[in-house]
């Protein structure tokens, strides 16, 4: 196996790991306006990732450095290309930010109650936003000669790539509806589990319609593997929900989102971005990629400090793995 390779790989997992744990942080954050009913329960809501979604985010800054460093030509292509919706979801990820540390600053009821707000806006957006730059990603798009986008912004709002934002933003709520019932008690725990039920069938059918168009249009024999592994979790997540056993469906939810994402991956290789003008044209990992040395510099600390930023990251969600309920709440939030 190249480096290249390798490394092609290494940034599929940390996109799955991304999109697996900021999954469920945007659909909990969707879930602030779906699911709860008053203050105390949105708080409820917020709790349950407030440890832990700056952390997640972490993946995608690693993501995108490695990107950067294993291939400047995908990522010069990709981030010019794609300004228009990568700035959105940046915009909305700092704007996210801010609303979990400055909702809490004051008593005040429309305070907060604007705060949440941006809460739910700026979960829902990146979780459709990054759905339509993955599915322009896979389908292709306008790169000339000179591995320049010479399409536009309304060209990547294409019905597949469309399609696609709205099967991660199913596919993330329901993650995040799953997650919520594992982290609640009470009565929000149970209704948790019901939409989790109605957002896992809206998310089966997107999906599979995604997935298979994806599997007609680009794969092969590797990414029908991973789709019908996507396809069996999302029936095994289901299945565990209906029984009350949120950790197997928070589980099996996980792994829909870990094989759905491989499964883009998978049909994408050995391209990382394909040229709808000239084949000849697309970037691949051989032609996009650093020197054989910077990968090699980067496999080694890659190698040493991955197992640490693991290690670290599980921890921080044993310490934090108690469920919460609206009892933990203040008697002042309860309005």
């Amino acid at each position: 196996m190249h480096l290249h390779d390798f490394w092609f790989i290494l940034i599929a997992v940390l996109w799955i790991g991304y999109f697996f744990l900021e999954g469920f942080d945007f659909g909990v954050g969707i879930l602030t306006r779906l699911l709860a009913r008053d203050t105390a329960e949105r708080r409820v809501l917020i709790n349950t990732i407030g440890p832990v979604w700056d952390g997640n985010e972490v993946w995608l800054l690693t993501a995108g450095g490695a990107t950067f460093a294993a291939f400047p030509d995908w990522y010069a292509t990709l981030f010019s290309g794609f300004f228009v919706p990568l700035l959105i979801i940046l915009v909305c990820l700092i704007v996210r930010g801010v609303s979990f540390e400055y909702r809490h600053q004051r008593d005040s009821e429309r305070w907060q109650r604007n705060w949440e707000l941006a809460i739910f806006w700026t979960s829902l957006l990146p979780a459709f936003l990054w759905g339509v730059a993955f599915g322009n990603i896979v389908r292709g798009v306008a790169i000339d000669q000179d591995k320049n986008y010479v399409g536009t912004f309304w060209d990547l709002l294409n019905p597949y790539a469309l399609l696609g934002g709205l099967t991660t933003l199913a596919l993330f709520t329901f993650h995040g509806a799953v997650f919520t019932a594992l982290k609640t008690t009470g009565d929000i725990r149970h209704r948790a589990r019901v939409q989790a039920t109605v957002l896992g069938l809206v998310t089966a059918a997107l999906a599979a319609a995604f997935l298979i168009w994806t599997q007609v249009h680009t794969g092969n024999g590797w990414s029908l593997a991973a789709l019908i592994v996507a396809v069996l979790a999302l029936v095994a997540a289901l299945g565990a929900n209906q029984v009350g056993r949120e950790g197997w469906a928070f589980g099996f939810s996980g792994v829909t989102i870990a094989a759905a994402v491989g499964m883009l991956f998978l049909s994408l290789f050995p391209d990382v971005m394909p040229s709808t003008l000239n084949d000849a044209w697309s970037l691949t990992v051989s032609n996009s990629s650093s020197s054989p040395y910077t990968l090699k510099v980067m496999t080694i600390v890659a190698v040493v400090f991955t197992p640490l930023v693991l290690l670290y990251q599980g921890w921080t969600y044993w310490v934090f793995r108690r469920r919460i309920g609206v009892q933990h709440i203040p008697a002042a939030a309860h309005h």
